[in-house]
């Protein structure tokens, strides 16, 4: 494949990751901050369906497309930017499988508290409190990948 269509799929893919990312945490919480119920439901099944779709996929092809490119550039593995790289991207990705199964969990308890038109249960909320916890670091781990990716600067 050429090293530029290469980059392209590696960048669009990194765009999808980080703005479905960034997409999804932004209507969650607000849709949580609302406090209504039925709002909570619909947008944690489609932050679900979000992840799948988008989060999942790409999180797979971008370890593919960019070991693939540090091997056609000809970059020496152990190059500190990349090992940064990588250790961020293992964190930020420690951090989004514990947070996929709170979303399911969180989704499904959304959607009965609609159902039985009940409020949403104390164990909702502690897993919202983990849910955005864990996003704080998975976030700034893709900040400073961007950053590596552009300056390699180690």
């Amino acid at each position: 494949m050429d090293y530029v269509v290469l980059k392209w799929l590696h960048i669009v893919s990194s765009t999808l990751l980080f703005g479905t990312g960034i997409g999804s945490a932004w209507y969650m919480l607000f849709a949580n901050v609302s406090r209504d119920v039925r709002a909570i439901a619909v947008v944690a099944k489609y932050v679900v369906i979000a992840d799948w779709l988008f989060t999942a996929t790409t999180a797979i092809l971008q370890p593919l497309t960019g070991f693939y490119m540090v091997y056609l550039a000809g970059y020496p593995l152990h190059s500190k930017w990349l090992m940064w790289s990588i250790i961020l991207y293992v964190i930020a990705g420690a951090c989004w499988l514990p947070v996929v199964w709170l979303q399911i969990r969180m989704r499904d308890m959304a959607a009965e508290a609609a159902r039985t038109d009940t409020a949403l249960p104390a164990l909702y909320w502690r897993y919202f409190r983990i849910w955005m916890t864990l996003g704080v670091p998975a976030f700034a781990a893709f900040i400073v990948i961007f950053w590596l990716m552009v300056a390699k600067p180690i």
